[in-house]
């Protein structure tokens, strides 16, 4: 009888255990925490409030002028800029500081010419956002971006990096930028100090595009 007894004793505390393990899973288990994506809006750009002037400088002096938006957009996720793109018409290059029409024709023609953008053969430049950089801390007026993609010009790509002022406004955003852009990259050595042009005669491998890319749902919103 004495055996029996211990028997059932350990089968009861088998019993207690399996019960207590039965009941440990929580009532009400937590739930894991879920965010909710933000989709990434395209917003087409504004040729006609766009605009991209450059200056290139040389030895005594320089010149100024413009190239034409055809295309292009701003990719915002909420109020932040993600990516972006566009396409310069280089057939349109026109210089503003030559106010002698003829002169001015053959500086123009002479830019378009196999010396400089070779614009026959390459019709268009392009630029593609790769990155987008908040500059954290950044102050009202001043670079908030570090803008970071490849630049396309007479079908010769490069990386380039530049910091940029992005404004983002519902349905609409602007970028502007002055963009240094090193010319013997993209195969332009007309009068290059590289090549051991003359003092007096030389062009500096550096010009600068001024871009302002203005997009949005309505293309006569402004920022």
């Amino acid at each position: 009888m004495r055996t029996i007894k211990i028997s059932t004793s350990v089968l009861a505390f088998a019993l207690l255990i399996g019960s207590v393990t039965v009941n440990s899973t929580p009532r009400n288990p937590v739930k894991k925490a879920t965010t909710k994506a933000v989709a990434v809006t395209t917003l087409d750009a504004d040729p006609a409030a766009s605009t991209i002037n450059w200056t290139a400088k040389k030895v005594g002096g320089q010149h100024t002028g413009t190239v034409k938006l055809t295309k292009g957009s701003l990719q915002v996720n909420g109020k932040k800029l993600v990516g972006g793109n566009f396409v310069m018409d280089m057939t349109t290059i026109t210089d503003l500081d030559i106010t002698n029409e003829e002169f001015n024709k053959k500086l123009t023609g002479h830019l378009k010419s196999e010396d400089f953008f070779s614009v026959e053969k390459n019709p268009t430049s392009t630029f593609k956002i790769t990155k987008a950089a908040p500059i954290a801390g950044a102050k009202a007026g001043e670079a908030n971006y570090t803008i970071t993609g490849d630049l396309t010009i007479k079908g010769i790509t490069n990386p380039i990096t530049f910091p940029a002022t992005v404004k983002v406004d519902g349905a609409n955003a602007e970028a502007s930028a002055k963009v240094e852009v090193d010319r013997i990259k993209h195969d332009i050595k007309f009068r290059s100090s590289m090549l051991g042009t003359a003092a007096d005669k030389i062009i500096d491998d550096i010009f600068v595009m001024d871009i302002k890319l203005v997009a949005g749902k309505s293309k006569t919103a402004k920022l």
